[in-house]
């Protein structure tokens, strides 16, 4: 759309009066109405208009065949296949298989391992470069008989690289400082400037560094907000020593020299907390054993402007553990031990594991060093190893080419050995991320990242704005252009709220949700609070602010549920319940002026279908066991933040 679409919101008041319990119809005064129609204004609301007009959606976290696990697990798409695919265009992908997708991204950030970056394609091949040695020669072997010789030699490929037993000087010319890496990184930038097209179509240009502590998972994305002429001045940063490290302070240096060097601008944000085993968001120390310090707070907070809170391998935003009056916070739940299993879960890890509790410890470190590393803008992508960022619940082409639609796939485990086992169904669809942005160029998503105005969702398209001030009103619902209210009266999403105007004063929100216009209704809009108290405990609420149809808080302060409509037998739905649009202003009733405190908004969707009821219709198969029959989709808006005056 390319008017406000949330300006669109206003039609949706009755329902929104109804459920915050206004008993009548609102009735503007005529102070009020003069302020609507100032005649100090153009009449046309849209003259000098200087804000973000429209969400522009994309995944910045994909991979082609160039990543080893993906090529090795069968993925034979490319760099340029996977831009035609994000850019709305039909390719057949590595299973034989047409795909398309319902809508094309606005941008798009391929993110392939800066580790071996390109080997495993040299392997299938069968490239003199890497034939000429022992593994190489094996590898390309097996990868030429297929079948289970193929995977065994994947296994084999990813075993070896994890215990660090690769032939050192074939391992040697996909790394920083060789030849073959440098030609591959300018293959990488030059089909991202091929796509790109300013005003169109962002193409980053970006990489995934892949590191791991004993099978706990440190991965961060980088992408570049410059072209080719600066991004050619380095590569990518790897895990492997010489010239790599698997400590995030190395890749904080990296980025520093990358922007110092080429006067450019850089960021990166990290994934798959749920999977660090304890390690992602520390309080106390590294991984390394280093303490948490002024230095590591600071450095955080200034390159890890944005946390991929949802994707395939699980939804990172809260647990059930450690968020257990939140009825929610169980979706996509993947808690079952480390990224490869060689470790298992244990309770105490969470707390440093998932996004909603990070936002509340980092309040506690910036209250010690008076800044706050895990400050973050919420974010969702695929992570996808199919060159496809096809995360719609009925074009779900899976994590790897192996799980690409197939009467096959559902009976596959996902991942199994002594510490747990994780099913196929138990891939999550997930997620994609909206970007409050003036124009659709690297330069101006790469800025509003970088401010946070961002949100994540696990795959829907709905559009949701999030602003904080002290001067919202009802008054403010009537008015159709919600976003230029929101701007002007307050601060959006990812910002920080001024001091209040008077001692004491509670701040208010606009928050205002559209549905995706393809997909589902919207059951409820909700407003997560995290404080810290004076005593330096953290604390969370969630807040009911807004829902459909004529519901009412129940005495033990929950909303009853909206209903389903979801067929299994057929996997279908109906939005006979639920709202299309949802807007309210809401006031937090529980405000201490003296307390650090963050807010964020979830929109949640009416029941719908998961993933594989479609593969269980399509091909005729049984519900796996445990499978729910039904989710809730979702979006997480990034965070506003309240710091106190006095703060230290």
């Amino acid at each position: 759309m390319k008017r406000d679409i949330l300006g669109a919101c206003s039609t949706a008041l009755v329902l929104c009066f109804a459920s915050t319990g206004l008993a009548q119809e609102y009735q503007a005064n005529e102070d009020q109405l003069s302020g609507m129609f100032s005649a100090e204004t153009p009449y046309s609301p849209y003259v000098d208009r200087n804000f973000p007009e429209r969400p522009l959606w994309g995944d910045s976290h994909l991979h082609t065949a160039l990543s080893m696990d993906a090529g090795g697990f069968g993925n034979r798409l490319g760099l340029h296949d996977a831009y035609r695919v994000a850019r709305g265009q039909q390719v057949t992908v590595s299973s034989g298989q047409d795909i398309r997708l319902s809508r094309p991204l606005d941008w798009l950030a391929i993110t392939d391992h800066s580790d071996g970056m390109g080997l495993i394609t040299d392997i299938l091949a069968k490239a003199p470069i890497v034939t000429q040695y022992e593994q190489g020669a094996r590898w390309a072997k097996g990868f030429g008989a297929g079948g289970q010789e193929a995977v065994e030699s994947t296994l084999d490929l990813i075993q070896t690289f994890s215990q660090g037993e690769m032939d050192p000087e074939m391992f040697a010319n996909y790394s920083p400082g060789a030849r073959r890496y440098a030609t591959i990184w300018d293959d990488v930038i030059d089909a991202a400037e091929e796509f790109n097209e300013p005003g169109v179509f962002t193409a980053f240009i970006g990489f995934e560094w892949t590191s791991l502590e004993k099978g706990a998972n440190l991965h961060r994305n980088v992408i570049f907000r410059d072209g080719p002429d600066r991004a050619r001045q380095v590569v990518p940063y790897t895990t492997q020593p010489p010239v790599g490290s698997n400590d995030p302070l190395d890749l904080y240096k990296y980025l520093e020299n990358y922007e110092a060097k080429t006067n450019g601008a850089t960021m990166t944000f990290a994934h798959n907390g749920n999977l660090s085993n304890g390690i992602m968001f520390p309080m106390d120390a590294q991984f390394t054993g280093k303490p948490i310090d002024q230095f590591y707070v600071e450095q955080r907070a200034k390159w890890e402007r944005m946390y991929e809170v949802t994707q395939i391998k699980g939804d990172g935003e809260a647990h059930p553990y450690l968020s257990p009056d939140d009825e929610f916070a169980d979706y996509g739940s993947w808690d079952v031990g480390n990224l490869d299993l060689s470790e298992a879960k244990t309770e105490d890890m969470l707390q440093y594991e998932y996004a909603r509790e990070a936002l509340k410890n980092g309040m506690v470190l910036e209250e010690k060093f008076g800044t706050n590393p895990y400050k973050f803008g919420m974010a969702g992508a695929t992570d996808s190893h199919t060159s496809l960022p096809a995360i719609e619940e009925n074009n779900f082409f899976g994590k790897h080419a192996g799980y690409e639609p197939s009467p096959e796939r559902l009976s596959h485990t996902f991942m199994k050995n002594e510490n747990g086992e994780i099913f196929s169904w138990q891939q999550v669809a997930s997620g994609l991320t909206a970007v409050w942005a003036q124009e659709n160029t690297r330069a101006s998503l790469f800025d509003a990242m970088d401010r946070k105005e961002v949100y994540g969702t696990t795959g829907p398209r709905m559009a949701v704005r999030f602003f904080g001030g002290y001067d919202f009103s009802e008054m403010d619902l009537k008015r159709r252009e919600i976003s230029a209210v929101g701007y002007e009266k307050g601060v959006p999403m990812g910002a920080d709220l001024t001091a209040p105007p008077q001692d004491g004063q509670a701040p208010t929100f606009l928050v205002a949700a559209l549905r995706d216009p393809i997909g589902a209704n919207l059951d409820r809009v909700q407003i997560i609070k995290g404080w810290l108290d004076t005593e330096g405990k953290t604390h969370e609420k969630v807040y009911d602010v807004a829902w459909s149809g004529d519901r009412e808080i129940a005495e033990n302060g929950k909303l009853p549920a909206v209903g389903s409509t979801v067929d299994a037998a057929s996997a279908t739905w109906t939005n006979t319940i639920g709202a299309a649009e949802l807007v309210t202003v809401w006031r937090d009733p529980d405000f201490s002026a003296d307390q650090r405190a963050f807010y964020y908004a979830r929109v949640l969707e009416i029941p719908t279908p998961p993933w594989y009821l479609f593969d269980v219709v399509k091909y005729g198969l049984d519900v796996p066991e445990g499978a729910p029959l039904e989710h809730q989709e979702r979006a997480y808006t990034s965070p506003i933040w309240y710091t106190p005056d006095n703060a230290g």
